[in-house]
């Protein structure tokens, strides 16, 4: 391999430490644009197995490093050098590794899925020091590190400009719109920013799981059917990654048997944590993100495979069977119905994360920019789509906007689809078939547009039993009620 004992080599332009999927495919990217890298990572055989990929892959000029002074020293100054290893403690390890051959004006970046104040508490920790530090979220899985990610980097601007140049040409790039990638802001902004990207992208899984489950189990569609309705809607306003990839799932055969694989595989969703962390920070900054929650409440459950089996032979037996109604399908009525029930819900869904993002920035004073974020996940992230293009619009519209869905497009697209996403609804719940996603992003726009709300009763009980005070739609100021007193003298 290329080891760089070598002083006498010329310094690379960058460094890349952490070489599993993510951190090779992205070294290799890097390289691909004709940026000269040194790579690192503490199992050796990583560092090989790289190096090896690069003259593979057309000679690329990839450097590996078995020594972290080595890997450092043999990089350009002001030095860069991102990292991709597993988010919490070895990133802090993996930062006390290399900082001690760094110098000042050198720069870290974080490009995991890490908690955004771990990331703030490091470039503070990282300032002390002299150095620069940020956290770049990066999205697009495996390919989109090989060919072209999305990327949110926020923090030290300083750093951000010694790497903007690479990031420019490693990024996914849309035509007519430009490379999926800008400043975020400063601080963990780009670490917050990938989370909620992350909570839409929980909730755009949950609903399209959903539209399957009523295709499949009230219309009776086939695997073959259902890729061919999900190719069809992949050429229209869903068009997306997740609808596409969705449509190459239900067409593959199972290799160890009869039938399709996707039957085959187990229904417990798996996590990292990002979706935790979205709802959790909606709701400690009393943001609704409902679709969302339902997304993460339906993981949740779905780790409950023994318990749901034991559920569903409890109520088999007391004659309460999967699917409660024999009502004819129009199958081609059903499908026009679920295509624009889904689109609707996930309006709601982006609506919601774009809220959080922003009720996040007036906390922190990020002023980040949400139609800018809707231009960078249009290529490379998973959630990439042609519906961000509207969202993009109507930020510029309005970048004061209050909500996705009072925003003139989208108000209209909603009113279009609200009758075939109530049908959709009502019909999973006679059918027995649970639409958390859609049924509550229903609830949610159904709250929204209402004028009133029964809140009126809540705020009444609390102050009835907490003395939590009220305030009157017809005169100004703060009231309380003796409820209790008043109700039991009319005894």
């Amino acid at each position: 391999m290329r080891e760089a004992n070598k002083m006498t080599q010329t310094p690379t332009r960058i460094g890349l430490a952490g070489l599993a999927v993510m951190g090779q495919n992205l070294a290799l990217n890097i390289a691909e644009k004709g940026f000269s890298i040194s790579v690192y990572n503490r199992t050796t055989s990583k560092v090989d197995e790289t190096v090896e990929r690069a003259k593979v892959e057309g000679n690329l000029p990839l450097f590996g490093f078995h020594h972290p002074e080595a890997f450092v020293r043999s990089i350009q100054k002001p030095r860069v050098i991102i990292m991709l290893v597993k988010a919490g403690a070895p990133v802090d390890q993996t930062i006390e590794t290399l900082s001690q051959y760094l110098e000042k004006g050198d720069c870290i970046v974080d490009g995991g899925n890490e908690w955004y104040e771990n990331t703030e508490r490091r470039e503070k920790a990282m300032a002390e020091k002299g150095l620069l530090f940020l956290g770049m979220g990066v999205s697009g899985g495996e390919e989109g590190a090989r060919n072209g990610p999305s990327l949110m980097p926020g923090g030290s601007f300083e750093a951000y400009k010694n790497i903007e140049d690479i990031l420019l040409k490693v990024a996914a790039q849309v035509p007519d719109s430009g490379p999926c990638v800008t400043y975020i802001g400063k601080g963990g902004s780009g670490n917050f920013v990938k989370m909620v990207h992350n909570g839409i992208e929980y909730g755009d899984m949950q609903l399209i799981a959903e539209a399957y489950d009523v295709l499949k189990s009230v219309g009776k569609l086939t695997n073959e059917e259902l890729k061919n309705v999900f190719e069809e809607w992949n050429k229209g306003e869903l068009l997306s990654f997740l609808i596409e990839i969705t449509a190459d799932i239900f067409g593959i055969k199972d290799d160890k048997g009869e039938g399709y694989l996707v039957d085959k595989v187990l229904d417990k969703t798996g996590m990292k944590g990002t979706g935790k962390w979205t709802v959790q920070q909606a709701a400690d900054l009393s943001v609704a993100a409902p679709t969302i929650a339902a997304s993460l409440d339906s993981r949740f459950l779905s780790g409950l495979k023994e318990e749901r089996v034991q559920a569903a032979n409890v109520f088999k037996e007391g004659g309460f069977g999967d699917i409660l109604t024999d009502q004819p399908i129009d199958k081609e009525k059903l499908i026009n119905d679920v295509r624009q029930a889904l689109y609707a819900s996930k309006i709601c869904s982006y609506a919601q994360g774009m809220n959080l993002i922003r009720a996040k920035s007036i906390e922190k004073g990020w002023d980040l920019k949400l139609g800018e974020l809707a231009r960078i996940w249009k290529g490379g992230c998973i959630i990439r789509a042609i519906f961000l293009d509207r969202i993009k619009r109507a930020y510029d519209r309005n970048a004061e906007l209050s909500n996705l869905l009072v925003d003139p497009e989208f108000a209209t697209e909603i009113i279009e689809r609200q009758s075939a996403w109530r049908r959709v609804v009502c019909l999973a719940i006679n059918s027995g078939i649970s639409t958390p996603g859609m049924s509550t992003s229903l609830a949610y726009f159904d709250t929204y547009r209402r004028e009133r709300l029964p809140a009126n009763l809540v705020q009444a009980q609390r102050d009835y039993f907490g003395a939590h005070t009220y305030e009157r739609t017809d005169v100004s100021g703060s009231f309380h009620t003796e409820w209790f007193k008043i109700a039991k003298s009319k005894i």
